[in-house]
């Protein structure tokens, strides 16, 4: 066996577990190689120029393998390391593939000291760095290496930055945790062809980087529990057709969802509700499928209002193809948004990673007609776990279509609404008043977990989201999602110790949950 094939498998400082993420990675931005490593396992110092000592004796060896287009020499067979073959005595590098940035010398042991079409890229530095232009790259290289949500990789770019981010996945120094979700595509650059593409749509790529991008609305996602749910974790970014702001258009949201076999009550009901939404300037974001939420699409069309399509597939692949005109229409005044690259089929997976989108973009969820085992009830899971509303239009006792609504009432999932004035009664992270009603106190309109969040806050001092959750007995996601609605309300601040009240919501904080609490009962 080799010698990297004998560290590998004791574990070398390279490819350690989500434990070892920042460490592996700081010794490989530092220059140190990680998949080069000596006798006792650590990793070669760097040498001038870049690389390691070691890589620097391989060199020669390779040329002329290299220079046929073989990069492999002697007998060779797989290893679990990023594909690469192994000899009898030592591990090869396959040939050179087409970098980040279209360099072959973006590989193992490189600084990444090529260009990026025209954008200087650098050698080291910080991983936050990088121009605009280089960082949108980044992130569209990643975003078609994983195709979806990945929460260590959204982890790993938190903790280095995207360009630091998008080398390690390239040159493969990432712990186990991220070698198999990168490691089909990691070889894959098309990032220019990407964003050509999206612009001939007339689209866009939304990063976080950029003004557009919803970051309170999606700020939840980032604190779910990838460990319950794999799908959980923000987008990396969002492929966006249509001419409005993606963060204006959903600051007043509702999604609504339900079956795809609707029938003529459900499709009535749905327009109806969507409709009076969308004609009271509200978005209304589905997921452009056939019945319950094509009509949704429609209804807000018919009366000129604001609609959001969140797809399960690339921005150029309507899905479903008979959907195509609708899409298309909802281009022009509304939106279609996709976490998935262009050219990206839709898939059954795709579809719950999704829900989670649609939950996460609206300040609540209806489902309008759901069979017992619907994928509606997924998106309801998702808005649950976002600490947001879930709703239910019933339909007849003796429909198999509503089964599904009839349960998520029956058990406490979903509050029963029957029209919109219900929805924007229980409508958003705070309960927003009807037109026409102006309350005394902002916190007058607060919902029940917004409430109990704000009372359980200090007037002076601060606390911990931590200890608020076990006062209150909400989920410490639940907690967050609240603080966060609190804060851009006004009601809350942060300092360096946790969260307190400001001066306009300490004095009535407790009338309040009081209120609610007689409200209730």
């Amino acid at each position: 066996m080799s010698e990297r094939a004998d560290n590998t498998e004791r574990g070398s400082p390279g490819y350690l577990g989500c434990a070892g993420l920042r460490t592996g990675i700081e010794l490989s931005t530092q220059g140190w190689d990680m998949n080069e490593t000596t006798n006792n396992g650590e990793p070669t110092r760097p040498v001038e120029g870049g690389g390691s000592a070691s890589a620097a004796a391989d060199a020669e060896a390779r040329g002329s393998a290299e220079a046929t287009g073989s990069g492999v020499v002697g007998e060779t067979g797989p290893d679990s390391v990023c594909g690469r073959g192994v000899d009898a005595g030592r591990v090869t590098d396959p040939a050179p593939e087409r970098g980040l940035g279209g360099h072959p010398e973006y590989g193992r042991g490189s600084g990444w000291t090529g260009t990026m079409h025209g954008v200087a890229s650098p050698s080291g530095g910080s991983g936050g760095g990088g121009d605009a232009d280089e960082r949108r790259l980044a992130w569209v290289y990643l975003s078609r290496v994983v195709e979806g949500p990945c929460a260590p990789l959204s982890a790993l770019i938190e903790s280095v930055g995207v360009v630091e981010a998008a080398r390690a996945v390239r040159e493969c120094a990432l712990p186990e945790v991220l070698r198999g979700p990168t490691e089909l595509r990691r070889g894959i650059w098309r990032a220019e062809e990407d964003l050509a593409l999206i612009g001939r749509l007339g689209g866009r790529v939304v990063t976080p980087d950029d003004a557009e991008w919803p970051a309170w609305r999606l700020l939840g996602l980032g604190q779910l529990d990838p460990g319950v749910d794999e799908d959980a974790g923000m987008p990396l970014v969002l492929w966006v057709r249509g001419p409005r702001s993606l963060s204006e258009s959903t600051e007043r949201a509702v999604a609504v969802v339900g079956a795809r076999c609707s029938t003529g009550y459900g499709n009535h009901a749905t327009g109806e509700i969507a409709g009076e939404l969308a004609a009271r300037g509200w978005t209304v974001v589905s997921g452009a499928a056939f019945g319950i939420d094509g009509m949704a699409h429609r209804a807000a069309l018919a009366v000129g209002g604001m609609t959001i399509a969140v797809l399960a597939c690339g921005p150029d692949r309507p899905y479903p193809v008979q959907h195509d005109q609708l899409l298309a229409e909802i281009a022009e005044t509304g939106l279609v948004v996709t976490e998935y690259p262009p050219g990206t089929s839709a898939r059954k997976h795709y579809f719950l990673a999704r829900n989670r989108l649609i939950a996460a973009l609206a300040d609540g969820v209806v489902v309008v007609e759901a069979g017992i085992r619907s994928g509606a009830r997924n998106t309801v899971k998702w808005c649950r776990r976002l600490g947001r509303p879930a709703m239910a239009v019933p339909g007849p006792i003796t429909s198999a279509a509503s089964v599904g609504c009839h349960r998520m009432i029956r058990e406490g999932e979903a509050f029963i609404v029957t029209r919109a004035e219900d929805i924007l009664d229980e409508a958003g992270p705070l309960r927003l008043s009807l037109p026409g009603v102006v309350p005394p106190n902002p916190e007058d309109n607060l919902a029940g977990d917004e409430a109990l969040v704000l009372a359980a806050l200090p007037g002076t001092g601060s606390r911990l989201p931590r200890g608020v959750a076990a006062d209150t007995g909400l989920s410490l996601p639940t907690v967050r999602a609240a603080l966060s609605a609190l804060e851009i309300a006004g009601l809350v601040a942060c300092d360096g110790n946790g969260w307190y009240q400001t001066n306009s919501s300490a004095t009535s904080a407790t009338t309040t949950v009081a209120a609610h609490e007689r409200h209730r009962s």
